[in-house]
C-alpha cells in the first residue's frame, strides 16, 4: 500500500510542471551569462543589466532574455553575438554590438537557426554586419527593433534583417538604416512585412527573391540606393507602401521582375528616378496608386503580359509611361493623367477621347538614352506638338480609352513633401540640330518598331 502511494506521489510530481524562475545577471559579474544559460531551465527568464562582454552566446532551450535599460550584448568579434537554437525563445530590450565580421560566414548580432516561434522584440543593433539573421525559422516575430549602421560605411555592411528559407514570419515596426539591403527575403513563404521604415541603405530597402505568398503593407522606403526589388516570386501583395526619393542612374521605387499574380494597390511613388519598373511579369493588378514627381512613373516592358493598370494617378512626372517595344499585352485604362487635354461632355467623370501617355520622346529615350540630354529643349516641345498632330507616331495600343477627369480617391497614406521633378522644358537647342535628330530618329523607329 505504501509503495503504491509513493509511486502515485512520484507520478503527480512529474506531472506538475516546474515553476519558471527569474535569474538576474549584471554584466561583468559572477556567474557568467554563459553559465546562467546552462543552469536555467525551460521557461525561465534571465534579466540582464549592464554590458555582457563574453562573446558567442548560445540559447539551446526555451528561455526569455530580457534587458534592462542600457543592457548590452557585446560579441567581442568572436562569432554570432547571440545564437538561438531552441523553439519559443524571446529576446527583448537588448543592444547588440560587435559580432564577427566576415564575408565568408554570415555572422550576426542575433541569429535564429532552424527554430519555431522566436520573438525578437524591441532590441537595438549598432553597426552589426548582419543584424538579425533568420535561417530555417518558422513563425518568427521580429518587431520594434532598431537596426543602425554608420553613414559612409554601407559597403562594409551586410543586410539589416535577413531571412533565408523561412515561413510564417512577421516583420513589423522595425527601422533599418545604413546597411546593404534593409530587409532581405530569399525562399520565404507565407510571411508579412508591415509598418517598417528602411532608409539610406546601399542597395535595396527591401529585397525579395524566390519568395511566394508574402505581403508587405504600410512600409516606408526612402532614399535607398534602388528602392525595392521583388524578383522571381508569385502571389505577392503590396499595399499602402510609400516609395520616396529612391534616386540614381538605375534607381526605382519598385522593381518587379518575373512576378506572377501580384497585387499592387494604394501605394505612393514620389520623387523616384523610376516609380515602378515591370519586367517579365504576368497577371499583375496595379490599381489606385499615386505616381508623383518621378522621372519615369511607369516603365512597362513589352515582355509583361496580362496585367491591368486602373485607377492610378499620374501627376508631375517627367515621363508617365515608357516601354521598350511596340506591343501592349496589358490593360491601361481608367487612370488619371495630369497631361490629359481632352473633355468630358457627358460629365460621367471619364474623358470622351483617349489619352496617349506614351510620348514619342519617351520611346526615343528608352531606345537611345543619350537623347535624354534634350529633355528640356525645344526638341521635346516640337515632339509634343507633333504627337498631337500625328498620334500614329506612338503605338496604337499605348493609350487609355477611359482617362479620368479627376484624381480618384485612394487609401494610400500621404507622402512626405518631396522636391518636385521639373517638367518645364525651356533650354533651347539648335533648331537645325533638333530637326536633324528628329529626322534620324524617325527612320530608326520605322525600322525597329
Amino acid at each position: 500500500m505504501m509503495r503504491n502511494l509513493l509511486l502515485l506521489l512520484m507520478v503527480l510530481a512529474m506531472a506538475v510542471p516546474a515553476r519558471a524562475r527569474t535569474w538576474m545577471h549584471r554584466g561583468g559579474g559572477s556567474p557568467t551569462l554563459k553559465s546562467l544559460l546552462l543552469s536555467a531551465g525551460p521557461g525561465d527568464t534571465i534579466v540582464i543589466e549592464g554590458t555582457v562582454a563574453e562573446g558567442a552566446l548560445v540559447i539551446d532551450k526555451r528561455l526569455t532574455l530580457l534587458g534592462r535599460p542600457g543592457a548590452v550584448i557585446d560579441g567581442l568579434n568572436e562569432d554570432d553575438a547571440l545564437l538561438v537554437k531552441a523553439d519559443s525563445v524571446e529576446v527583448r530590450g537588448l543592444t547588440f554590438r560587435n559580432p564577427r565580421r566576415s564575408n565568408l560566414d554570415d555572422k550576426a548580432g542575433l541569429k535564429v537557426a532552424s527554430c519555431t516561434g522566436a520573438r525578437i522584440v524591441g532590441n537595438q543593433f549598432d553597426h552589426c554586419f548582419f543584424a538579425i539573421y533568420l535561417s530555417g525559422a518558422k513563425g518568427a516575430l521580429v518587431e520594434g527593433n532598431t537596426v543602425l549602421g554608420r553613414p559612409g560605411e554601407e559597403e562594409s555592411m551586410a543586410n539589416g534583417i535577413h531571412l533565408w528559407k523561412c515561413s510564417g514570419a512577421t516583420i513589423r515596426n522595425n527601422r533599418v538604416e545604413y546597411h546593404r539591403d534593409g530587409i532581405y527575403f530569399e525562399f520565404v513563404t507565407g510571411s508579412t512585412i508591415e509598418r517598417n521604415t528602411t532608409m539610406h541603405n546601399l542597395r535595396y530597402g527591401l529585397h525579395f527573391m524566390f519568395s511566394n505568398n508574402d505581403a508587405y503593407m504600410d512600409n516606408h522606403f526612402e532614399s535607398n540606393g534602388a528602392g525595392v526589388a521583388v524578383m522571381f516570386s508569385k502571389e505577392i501583395v503590396m499595399k499602402r507602401n510609400r516609395f520616396l526619393a529612391n534616386r540614381g542612374a538605375s534607381a526605382y521605387g519598385l522593381l518587379l521582375k518575373e512576378i506572377n499574380d501580384g497585387e499592387i494597390a494604394d501605394n505612393e511613388f514620389v520623387d523616384n528616378t523610376t516609380g515602378i519598373m515591370v519586367d517579365g511579369c504576368n497577371r499583375l493588378d496595379v490599381r489606385s496608386n499615386t505616381f508623383r514627381s518621378n522621372g519615369w512613373a511607369l516603365r512597362l516592358f513589352a515582355n509583361a503580359t496580362g496585367s491591368s493598370f486602373r485607377g492610378n494617378t499620374f501627376a508631375g512626372n517627367t515621363f508617365d509611361l515608357s516601354t521598350n517595344g511596340s506591343l501592349m499585352l496589358n490593360t491601361v485604362e481608367g487612370n488619371y493623367w495630369d497631361r490629359y487635354t481632352g473633355y468630358d461632355l457627358d460629365r460621367d467623370g471619364t474623358g470622351d477621347v483617349p489619352h496617349r501617355p506614351l510620348g514619342f520622346f519617351a520611346l526615343l529615350v528608352e531606345r537611345q538614352p543619350y537623347a535624354m540630354v534634350f529633355s528640356r529643349s525645344l526638341f521635346v516641345s516640337l515632339l509634343d506638338r507633333a504627337e498631337r498632330l500625328l498620334p500614329s507616331l506612338t503605338p496604337e495600343a499605348m493609350k487609355d480609352d477611359r482617362p479620368l477627369i479627376r484624381p480618384p480617391r485612394t487609401t494610400a497614406k500621404a507622402a512626405k513633401p518631396a522636391e518636385k521633378v521639373s517638367t518645364h522644358r525651356s533650354a533651347p537647342s539648335s533648331l537645325l540640330f533638333t530637326w536633324l535628330l528628329l529626322a534620324c530618329g524617325m527612320p530608326y523607329f520605322a525600322s525597329h518598331g
